[in-house]
């Protein structure tokens, strides 16, 4: 006969409780939050310092942690509505790309190191709460702006002389352009400007004291103003611009009123851009980015070329170009450099997944834009106006570089995606499942 089961024997081995324990804190969770971010955000230091080894190493490490962390808060997770359909169906549709990629193997690396940044935004969105969130983009970009900062003042006064390791030129002296330590003017520009409304959301939320708040905002605006990037510099004009109309359309109190101004800045930001494309010449030469949009026309006719050889289907999800592989060899050929994206997220993702890929990433683009902008205008709390601020920054850039699809980018985009349809999904509108209460599944 089997022995009874006695509560002695039912009992939970002390290892896997203590595991759990550490994995349900709240410590731990935001120890590793930082982790998460932090190695988002250094991802080209980290390649250039250790490799692709390295870099993989860290990700699997910080995957196995947080699936250990999610598993601890899953019961507190309410899932309803949160996952918003257009992510899931423009992640499913990457995947299956592989089907008829012509590069399969890499398109299925490039499908997984897509999930793994998408998996880390989901558990940061789901874990952690929005001033949470906040707290921990600021905490790690206060850090590696300051660090970028200094090892630029090292290069470029004391020494005199690039680290080349990790792409530091040195040209703080001569006043710019400096990258610190995220591989280009532009990624550091993006990441100061992205800092900056961190900062200053932190401030408002009062999260941190006025001293902390006023030191880094200062330390993002000196990052910005040494970049010296005409692209940061158009992207800072219209992020400033919906700042202040965001924070306007806010004290409307009249829903009419503010439905209204809501409409006319919309046609107004339309007009804008129609005129910034007819008068982009003279823009351009202004903020002398002529040098820089001669680059990228090379490289945006080129997969303009492109293109149409694969027009519904694309050539394959990708994410970061291979140099060694069709098409994307040819472009380097084509225009003399090297290149690791196309410069512009939108021509990447319908080079990459067709004309279908392209609109499924303009519907989810456009939800999560629409519901975080809704949220931040009508929502009291000022932290509902990160999210709209961060994915208008990502989608400016998106115009000049392809940061949105990969990396930090890509895992700010579904935070702030998730966190917009956690406050605003038609699934919240359905009943709800009927508890049950006789113990059947």
């Amino acid at each position: 006969m089997r022995p009874p089961v006695t509560a002695q024997s039912r009992r939970v081995p002390q290892w896997f409780a203590l595991t759990r324990a550490l994995f349900e804190s709240a410590k731990f969770s935001r120890a590793l939050s930082l982790c998460i971010v932090g190695s988002a955000f250094l991802t080209t230091a980290i390649r250039d310092v250790i490799g692709w080894p390295g870099v993989l190493g860290v990700l699997g490490a910080l995957v196995v942690l947080a699936a250990g962390s999610f598993a601890a808060h899953w019961r507190v997770v309410e899932w309803q509505g949160l996952l918003p359909i257009s992510l899931i169906v423009f992640m499913a549709w990457c995947a299956v790309s592989i089907v008829w990629s012509t590069y399969q193997w890499a398109t299925l690396a490039a499908v997984l190191y897509q999930w793994v940044f998408a998996f880390f935004a989901i558990y940061l969105a789901l874990v952690r709460d929005a001033i949470q969130i906040v707290r921990v983009v600021g905490d790690v970009l206060r850090v590696l702006l300051a660090a970028s900062l200094a090892l630029e003042v090292f290069s470029g006064l004391l020494i005199d002389a690039p680290i080349k390791f990790l792409g530091i030129a040195g040209n703080l002296a001569q006043g710019g352009p400096i990258s610190g330590l995220f591989g280009s003017r532009n990624q550091l520009g993006l990441v100061a400007l992205i800092a900056a409304v961190t900062f200053v959301v932190e401030w408002r939320t009062r999260s941190v004291t006025t001293a902390m708040a006023l030191f880094s905002v200062v330390l993002a605006v000196l990052c910005l103003a040494f970049t010296s990037s005409p692209v940061i510099a158009i992207v800072l004009v219209i992020v400033l611009i919906a700042t202040a109309v965001l924070f306007g359309v806010r004290h409307i109190r009249n829903e009419r009123w503010k439905f209204s101004v809501q409409v006319a800045f919309a046609a107004l930001a339309l007009a804008l851009a129609v005129l910034a494309f007819i008068f982009r010449a003279p823009i351009i030469e202004l903020l002398h980015g002529r040098d820089v949009l001669n680059v990228r026309y090379d490289v945006w006719i080129q997969m303009w070329h492109l293109i149409p050889v694969q027009p519904l289907l694309g050539w394959g999800w990708i994410g970061f170009w291979r140099g060694t592989l069709p098409p994307y060899s040819l472009i380097n050929v084509l225009t003399g450099a090297p290149h690791a994206n196309g410069l512009n997220a939108f021509l990447d993702v319908w080079l990459q997944v067709g004309l279908v890929g392209f609109l499924l990433f303009l519907l989810l683009l456009g939800l999560a834009m629409g519901r975080s902008w809704l949220l931040g205008s009508n929502k009291r709390s000022v932290i509902y106006a990160w999210p709209p601020l961060i994915l208008i920054a990502l989608l400016c850039t998106s115009m000049a570089e392809s940061t949105i699809l990969t990396e930090s980018g890509w895992m700010l985009l579904v935070i702030c995606t998730v966190k917009a349809s956690q406050g605003m999904s038609w699934r919240q509108a359905l009943p709800a499942a009927p508890a049950n209460t006789d113990g059947r599944l």
